[in-house]
């Protein structure tokens, strides 16, 4: 019998209003998604049917926020704000079903602060999710640290994205391929991952995680590579870094992994050797990856895990981390 919840928590969704603000740029970048379009609008009804076909009991929302970076500082302050309120109709909606992680628009980072404080304080969401750079800056520069600690404050995790590359970067590494070749090598065909795992390196080694200890790190798609490469990263980078503790050991102590996108057992059994069960949970990236499919992956996992482990893998560790108690 079924006693932990099924919780997933990189799993998508666009407003209309947050479409016709960004368009201009996510014609330019080729986040349009229009195949996808239908289901990334549905807070509602199709969302909650195509979770209980997959099995799953609580959705984690979080918009895909690629385009606020198209956006000045004002107006993606506004949008986030609009954006946040739909989120947070929805959830009042659906209580038991949906849950959010907090937009904000962060080229304006006191404002972000403000509202950060504002979704967890009085829309009551359970985190925050962050997409790859802002102005081509990680978030290890400095302008950055007090958001993290106001993360911190609040006792919310920062679940960091992927997005779509600089410009620099899409210009000198994914140009000269055959027809979309280059866009997809640039986005989930690799550079998406690689470039999250840079980000995350980046973070430790800058001693984010020295500096605020609290702050609990969410990174998806199993990892982003970085169990299968850690030993090597750890041991190159923790000399130099000067950091209270090993690369490695902070994904121990500050950093978590989702599976979301990754339905194949080898990359599970590899994090879960240089990680654990502890810092792991389950995730489908909803609707770009369907709900039965995760269906389908947990029935392999089930072979691998222990009654116990799939509880902790499921729903456990993520009710934990988003302080979930109901």
């Amino acid at each position: 019998m079924k006693t932990v919840k099924t919780i997933t928590l990189e799993e998508h969704f666009l407003t209309e209003g947050y479409v016709r603000a960004t368009a201009e740029y996510s014609v330019r970048t080729g986040m349009q998604f229009p195949e996808m379009q239908a289901k990334l609008l549905d807070l509602g009804a199709g969302r909650i049917a195509a979770m209980d076909e997959g099995g799953v009991d609580l959705q984690v929302m979080s918009l895909v926020a690629f385009g606020l970076e198209g956006l000045s500082a004002a107006d993606g302050t506004a949008v986030a704000r609009e954006v946040n309120d739909e989120l947070a109709a929805a959830v009042k909606a659906h209580p038991d079903r949906l849950a959010g992680f907090a937009t904000l628009a962060l080229k304006d980072v006191g404002a972000a602060m403000k509202e950060l404080e504002r979704c967890v304080k009085e829309l009551g969401f359970l985190g925050v999710m962050v997409n790859g750079t802002v102005e081509e800056r990680f978030f290890d520069d400095v302008r950055f640290l007090p958001f993290f600690e106001a993360a911190a404050a609040l006792d919310v995790p920062v679940y960091l994205h992927p997005a779509p590359p600089p410009e620099p970067v899409r210009e000198a590494y994914y140009t000269g391929l055959p027809g979309e070749l280059g866009r997809l090598l640039s986005i989930a065909g690799w550079g998406w991952h690689s470039e999250t795992a840079l980000h995350t390196l980046r973070l430790i080694v800058s001693g984010l995680f020295d500096k605020v200890p609290g702050l609990q790190l969410i990174i998806g798609h199993m990892g982003e590579g970085l169990p299968f490469a850690l030993a090597r990263s750890s041991g190159v980078l923790s000399g130099q870094a000067k950091l209270k503790q090993t690369v490695a050991e902070y994904f121990k102590t500050n950093v978590h992994m989702t599976t979301s996108g990754y339905f194949t057992l080898p990359p599970l059994r590899c994090a879960l050797e240089v990680v654990g069960i502890e810092r792991m949970m389950y995730s489908v990236d909803y609707p770009f990856s369907a709900n039965t499919k995760g269906k389908d992956y947990l029935e392999k996992v089930a072979g691998v895990l222990s009654v116990e482990e799939m509880e902790i893998f499921v729903g456990g560790n993520a009710a934990k981390v988003l302080k979930i108690t109901s």
